[in-house]
């Protein structure tokens, strides 16, 4: 493995497009390529790829095809330097910052932005256990910031915040372990069972501050339900406390607003997805983290897909595409 330990040592390794496509193969396929269609092994090799053995298949490929490179004119050599840029970061980094860093368009600079977000969400959760806190948050402008026209009219809220006007976003956390993040329509107990029946094991001990909605941890003998209840002023109950969901919230909400600034909730959970990523490989070092976002490449996002253009009816379930 190469401990890039800078962005200039990343980009000083990888100069060539054919060193570029000999380390996405190792990390693809282990040194063994594999038809991406069929999967037979040890293709043959071509000038431009590799063309299957298999007498049923015989396509022809290249190391790029099903991931999220296929398909895109800009070299390997910038996608790899703005993953490092994106999974080194703290808070991320925006489209209009990558593109003057790169060299690109802010429109081709957003894109692949998401692109790389397809390949940090976690497409196989392990279940969490043990000490678990469960919250939710609202993503979403003040309201006393926007536009008089622009501005909810008063209605039906959760814990003070008007529905419609943010987004919910529901987070569990495991003590000192990896953290799930799920947006949701709703704040609703059904919605919340859904995503603990989901994510977290049987048995568990789950930490909630004092919403009713949560009532629900304590029956059937589950879960272990510790509440704390922020309301009266306590903060640890017994040892134990939701500082951990709460200090990832923290995370997420400066990194919109002082890097992104405005997200729609079309591309919310992408963020989400992204921040928890992030989170989740805060233990290993950004050579490390990155090498495992390369052999995550898998799963190509077409751009219609992306902006909802193929969405039934053209509906967009939490807003409009507004994203910067």
């Amino acid at each position: 493995m190469n401990n890039f330990k800078t962005l200039t040592e990343c980009l000083d390794y990888f100069k060539e497009e054919s060193t570029c496509r000999a380390y996405l193969e190792q990390q693809r396929w282990g040194g063994v390529p594999a038809c991406p269609f069929c999967g037979t092994i040890n293709p043959y090799r071509t000038n431009r790829g590799f063309k299957c053995s298999a007498k049923e298949c015989r396509k022809k490929f290249s190391v790029t095809v099903g991931t999220v490179y296929e398909n895109s004119k800009i070299p390997l050599r910038i996608w790899y330097a703005a993953i490092y840029l994106c999974t080194s970061s703290k808070k991320g980094i925006s489209s209009l910052q990558a593109s003057r860093q790169l060299g690109i368009t802010q429109k081709s600079a957003w894109f692949l932005l998401h692109r790389v977000r397809e390949m940090l969400r976690d497409k196989a959760p392990q279940m969490l256990k043990g000490i678990v806190q469960i919250d939710e948050s609202y993503v979403g402008g003040a309201e006393k910031n926007k536009h008089l026209n622009k501005r909810a009219k008063h209605g039906r809220s959760e814990r003070g915040v008007a529905l419609g006007t943010k987004t919910p976003v529901f987070g569990i956390i495991e003590t000192g372990g990896n953290v799930v993040v799920q947006v949701s329509e709703w704040v609703t107990k059904k919605e919340a069972q859904e995503i603990v029946k989901r994510h977290v094991e049987e048995k568990s001990t789950m930490v909630t501050d004092g919403y009713a909605m949560y009532a629900f941890l304590s029956k059937h003998n589950q879960f272990k339900h510790v509440v704390v209840d922020h309301q009266s002023g306590q903060y640890v109950n017994g040892g134990f406390h939701t500082n951990g969901i709460e200090n990832f919230w923290s995370l997420l909400k400066r990194g919109i607003i002082g890097i992104f600034h405005q997200v729609s909730p079309w591309h919310l959970q992408r963020y989400c997805d992204e921040f928890a990523s992030r989170y989740n490989s805060r233990k290993i070092t950004d050579a490390e983290r990155f090498q495992l976002s390369i052999q995550k490449s898998d799963g190509r996002l077409k751009y219609n897909d992306l902006i909802g253009k193929n969405v039934s009816n053209n509906e967009e379930p939490f807003g409009i595409v507004t994203d910067y």
